[in-house]
């Protein structure tokens, strides 16, 4: 079973949503540069070097979606689907290394402070929460199927966050004048890139190890296939993750000899697919009574 001409409308779609977030967010991000310059804002400068990530993200997306869509050959059985993980771990390490940019230079900032313009901070910061949300909206609908768009999802919504903070330090600057409110405000910009891109870190090397897909349990997958008639023993099983969306399991069944081999096999297919909605599915049936020394399948 195969659905690979959904998976790929799904791709050109993700495409599609790329290009436009890219040239968005690219084209805003040199402005939020040249803004925090002006203003002598580091919230400003952390939240434009992390809309940097952003596009090095995207950038990093659109490469590996067409190196996923390059054809299976004789070494890359396979293909290259596993490009948009590599891709997506990519992005959860550059988000770890700039929010330990940004932990040293608010560091620096707070023993020599320096003298913000709160209204052009707001001003700008505004402007960029409001680029943010439109990406964000774009994206959001493919991110729960493309573990490499969720990454770039989380890479926008957390220079949302950082926008926001932007905003209200600029709001606390005009108020009160205490400038350390700028430094302070990067230093959470930086604890919840990290607290976003854990989740992302983590799934991606899951699926570079091939571990079980966290969504489904092994032993409820073993006693499924089990409860097929006609199969006696599941041994040898393991499921896990080719990319986004793409599921692969491997399985020994141990069958009753009087068993309709090719009606068995559509039966265990069927309710993997039905029940766990795998489609990448390779069983080898073994005969019940098999003697030593015999093959191991029929």
């Amino acid at each position: 079973m195969s659905h690979d001409h959904d998976h790929d409308h799904e791709h050109k779609n993700d495409h599609r949503r790329l290009v436009i977030a890219l040239s968005i967010t690219g084209g805003y991000c040199l402005v939020e540069f040249i803004g925090g310059w002006l203003t002598h804002s580091l919230a400003l400068l952390s939240d434009a070097g992390h809309m940097l990530s952003d596009v090095t993200a995207m950038g990093l997306s659109l490469f590996a979606a067409y190196v996923a869509a390059l054809p299976v050959t004789s070494q890359k059985t396979f293909g290259y689907y596993r490009a948009e993980i590599l891709a997506a771990f990519v992005n959860g390490l550059t988000l770890w290394l700039i929010a330990g940019i940004i932990f040293r230079e608010a560091y620096y900032r707070f023993f020599t402070p320096a003298e913000v313009h709160g209204h052009g901070m707001i001003l700008i910061a505004s402007i960029g929460l409001g680029i943010n949300l439109l990406t964000a909206w774009m994206l959001h609908g493919a991110r729960h199927t493309n573990l490499n768009l969720h990454g770039v999802f989380l890479h926008v919504l957390s220079d949302a966050l950082g926008s926001t903070g932007a905003i209200v330090a600029g709001v606390g600057i005009v108020w009160t004048g205490w400038h350390w409110v700028d430094p302070l405000t990067s230093i959470v910009i930086g604890g919840l890139i990290l607290l976003s891109s854990f989740s992302l870190v983590r799934e991606s090397v899951d699926i570079l190890m091939q571990a079980t897909p966290r969504h489904l349990d092994l032993a409820e997958v073993q006693r499924t296939l089990e409860a097929v008639t006609g199969v006696t023993r599941i041994h040898d099983l393991h499921v896990w993750t080719l990319s986004s969306g793409l599921f692969t399991l491997t399985a020994h069944a141990v069958v009753n000899g009087a068993t309709d081999h090719h009606q068995l096999l559509d039966a265990l297919e069927k309710t993997i697919y039905d029940r766990f909605g795998i489609d990448h599915i390779t069983i080898q049936l073994e005969p019940q009574d098999r003697q030593p020394g015999e093959p191991a399948h029929f």
